[in-house]
């Protein structure tokens, strides 16, 4: 077997994915096929030594590994019509596409091994949190095989798929709820007198520090947070005003507008968001 592994879409999501596998050495550049309409993505795929075509069949032809689905999700049952009109490699199928299920996928993909995963764009930077969940058909090699590669660009979890869109609301879209906290802490410090560079460093850095702090110490984030917070001093005061402002409440909201989004992407109707899960 040649390991190949192949991605329909090579967009910043797939080639993010990519390059993390290639620079952890899971594959070389030349075990690497993708496809794409989009004539820049190709030619900075290629550059990369990867092999990039406009066909997905040359790329299902190719891939007897993995074949990830890295479209729109509106794109995502015209990639699965040509993956079943190409030659069945063996490979396991992927889906990187927000709110399409794995009953969709295995419907348009009968009899084929399908993994659903919930990534993030922190894999830009190989600090990816990612969540994944088998189909019907997937075996353990499969899910090794997944873990092993969203591995290489951060971490991942498996989960039941009832769950996914819940990791889309936490994780998938949580980076954007993340830039506009530091960008917001910025904007305070520049409101106090600092520089806009001196202030947006030392917000970023200080929300990495903050995250390394939970993941490292495996406490409870509102231990972590007590223990800065010092009776009648600076930081309960912010607390405070950052409760009064409904951060929390914000936040909680957000995930699970995000959360129901993802939901309705998937095909589920607003009653049966609301009944089956409150939302």
């Amino acid at each position: 077997m040649a390991n190949n592994i192949g991605f329909i879409g090579a967009g910043m999501m797939a080639s993010s994915l990519i390059d993390g596998i290639v620079a952890k050495g899971i594959r070389e550049n030349t075990q690497i096929y993708c496809s794409d309409i989009w004539p820049p993505a190709r030619e900075a795929a290629s550059k990369k030594g990867y092999n990039a075509t406009e066909s997905n069949a040359e790329v299902c032809a190719n891939s007897d590994n993995a074949i990830f689905l890295a479209v729109k999700p509106n794109c995502i049952m015209d990639a699965c019509k040509d993956i079943v009109e190409a030659k069945d490699s063996g490979a396991v199928i992927v889906s990187i596409a927000a709110g399409v299920t794995l009953e969709s996928l295995e419907k348009a993909l009968p009899g084929r091994r399908v993994i659903r995963v919930m990534p993030n764009t922190p894999c830009l930077v190989g600090e990816a949190a990612c969540g994944f969940s088998l189909g019907a058909h997937a075996t353990d090699d499969d899910r090794t095989l997944v873990k092993t590669l969203l591995d290489a660009v951060g971490v991942s979890m498996e989960v039941n798929e009832t769950l996914l869109n819940a990791v889309t609301g936490v994780s998938g879209s949580g980076p954007a709820y993340v830039f506009q906290f530091i960008e917001a802490l910025s904007d305070g410090g520049v409101r106090a007198g600092l520089p806009r560079n001196v202030a947006t460093m030392l917000a970023a850095q200080t929300v990495k520090g903050a995250a390394e702090m939970v993941l490292k110490t495996g406490k409870h984030p509102g231990e972590l947070k007590d223990a800065v917070t010092s009776p009648g001093g600076t930081t309960i005061a912010g607390v405070e005003a950052l409760e009064k402002g409904g951060f929390r409440a914000a936040t909680i909201s957000a995930v699970t507008s995000a959360t129901k989004r993802s939901m309705q992407l998937g095909g589920m109707s607003d009653e049966d968001i609301q009944n089956k899960y409150g939302l």
